[in-house]
């Protein structure tokens, strides 16, 4: 299984703000081999894990991270970005929204933020906290957040100690342009 360089920016955001973590419900979208999520389950959030409802082995890809780190009771759940299935339907509520590198192909973007901005509507109070790798400097998110009422924070990755060279013993950052952005509501664009 390979850990792309974005889990690892965001799996040190979670740890760096481990103390906020405990019993918070969090959900992490495209989990893939899911090291953000895991990290957040060790520090103690009731984790749910999700990935395509069309790929089967990364769902399993999400059961045996959990298995390899002892983690009983964290969900594996199929969610399609852009679908509102009776799965994102169903989801109790949450409060941390986690994605790594779910922004990789431009033609995901809205699908990704539909299903962000229908959870962020349920949950009005949840931040969705992801990194992204920067492939082109013409892709952006930035026209899409408007468009679903949604507002971002970009968050320097000194803050939070992820700017080092050795970052789990990787060459992060160095041959990577990785961001940290958390994505809320827009709450002067939500009716009241």
């Amino acid at each position: 299984m390979y850990v792309w360089p974005c889990a690892v920016v965001l799996a040190q955001y979670v740890w760096f703000h481990r103390e906020l973590l405990a019993g918070k419900r969090i959900l992490e979208l495209g989990a893939g081999v899911s090291l953000p999520g895991v990290v957040a389950a060790k520090c103690g959030a009731e984790v749910t894990l999700s990935d395509s409802a069309d790929l089967p082995e990364c769902l399993e890809n999400c059961r045996r991270s959990c298995q390899m780190n002892n983690l009983h009771g964290v969900k594996v759940i199929g969610l399609t970005w852009g679908d509102i299935s009776p799965e994102l339907l169903g989801l109790p509520p949450v409060d941390i929204i986690l994605g790594s590198d779910v922004f990789y192909e431009p033609e995901d973007f809205e699908d990704i933020l539909i299903s962000v901005s229908f959870l962020l509507e349920k949950n009005p109070h949840a931040h969705f906290w992801t990194s992204y790798q920067v492939r082109s400097a013409d892709w952006s998110i930035e026209d899409l957040l408007h468009k679903w009422d949604m507002k971002c924070v970009h968050i320097p990755l000194k803050t939070f100690e992820a700017d080092r060279p050795d970052l789990a013993d990787s060459e992060l950052p160095g041959r990577h342009t990785v961001q940290m952005i958390i994505i809320t509501a827009d709450s002067k664009t939500q009716i009241k």
